[in-house]
């Protein structure tokens, strides 16, 4: 998405350790016009997979996911990165660790919100080593769920994640891919 690599340019800010910050639109303050365009060209590149349901992990994840819940129809499930009080009954689990915070959670999701006959599109608002997506293709397995597919606002080609997925044969469809970025400037996969 040629709009989605001009506004990383303009408005994307690359900071040490490998981190992009892009809370200018993305994460923290949203540009809702631009979601709504990104919600759009996701839902279009997967019209055909039959999705039912869309899932992503809280919460930078949330707007995104729920933007191409609102394109496609479907509703949006995500997944909490720890089971809380509001969380009642039985949940599937899935250990990750968290490439931003560099930290290690345990994602759950009720098994009221995921069962067997979802066709289940996996959204998040970044890409990077892949491992909240691995935690919830995990999730969508012990549903017995089929996961049609992944789709990312952003992905860091250069950290494998989304090569990873793709390997396990899940169609991976990213908006933007970086393939590699430093202060000097930001490279896309082409």
């Amino acid at each position: 998405m040629k709009q989605m690599e001009e506004k990383i340019l303009a408005e994307g800010k690359v900071l040490p350790g490998g981190i992009l910050k892009v809370g200018s639109f993305l994460n923290q303050r949203i540009d809702t016009v631009f979601l709504k365009d990104m919600a759009r060209e996701i839902a279009a590149l997967f019209v055909d997979s039959g999705v039912n349901k869309v899932l992503t992990v809280e919460s930078s994840g949330i707007a995104i996911a729920a933007a191409v819940g609102m394109e496609m129809g479907v509703p949006m499930v995500f997944a909490k990165k720890h089971k809380s009080s509001n969380v009642d009954g039985t949940v599937y689990s899935a250990p990750v660790h968290s490439f931003t915070h560099n930290s290690d959670y345990n994602m759950v999701v009720s098994t009221d919100y995921l069962c067997r006959d979802d066709r289940v599109l996996l959204v998040d608002d970044f890409l990077a080593n892949g491992q909240a997506l691995h935690g919830l293709i995990a999730l969508a397995e012990q549903a017995g769920a089929t996961v049609v597919g992944a789709s990312a606002a952003i992905e860091k080609g250069f950290q494998g994640g989304g090569d990873s997925i793709r390997a396990m044969g899940i169609r991976v469809e990213s908006l933007a891919i970086i393939e590699s970025m430093d202060d000097t400037g930001i490279t896309f996969r082409r």
